[in-house]
């Protein structure tokens, strides 16, 4: 991490909304540098970073990591869930999908923002898009 880490306590004072605007773009960048690894062109590397940081695909994410949370970060997931922004939900995906998504980035940011690493390492096979 380029700038110093949070302290749990000041990660959690940040809102659900400003810890998901984090975790958007590091489920973002996460994606990217795992498709460079991949035999394909920029073009099939957009196409595929967008299908997998889209809303529909993080509510499945999350749906698949939700047994593997501790209980700070479930609590951290239901108030990204449960945060409102003051726009509609993306096109394609429905309100609870929005919502659920929300939680994903949240939790991925208050991860990154803590430093936990390890963590979202663990977690990082379940953000990858399918081969």
């Amino acid at each position: 991490m380029i700038i110093a880490p949070y302290t749990r306590e000041q990660a959690r004072m940040l809102s659900p909304l400003q810890l998901a605007y984090i975790g958007d773009s590091v489920h973002a960048m996460l994606v990217r540098q795992h498709l460079l690894q991949k035999n394909m062109n920029v073009k099939q590397m957009h196409l595929k970073s967008v299908q997998a940081v889209r809303a529909v695909s993080q509510a499945k994410t999350m749906d698949t990591i939700l047994p593997l949370l501790s209980d700070e970060e479930l609590s951290i997931v239901k108030r990204g869930r449960n945060a409102h922004a003051h726009h509609g939900s993306p096109k394609g995906a429905t309100v609870s999908e929005y919502a659920s998504a929300t939680g994903l980035e949240a939790l991925l940011g208050f991860l990154y923002l803590i430093d936990d690493m390890e963590r979202i390492e663990f977690l990082l096979p379940y953000l990858m898009p399918e081969d």
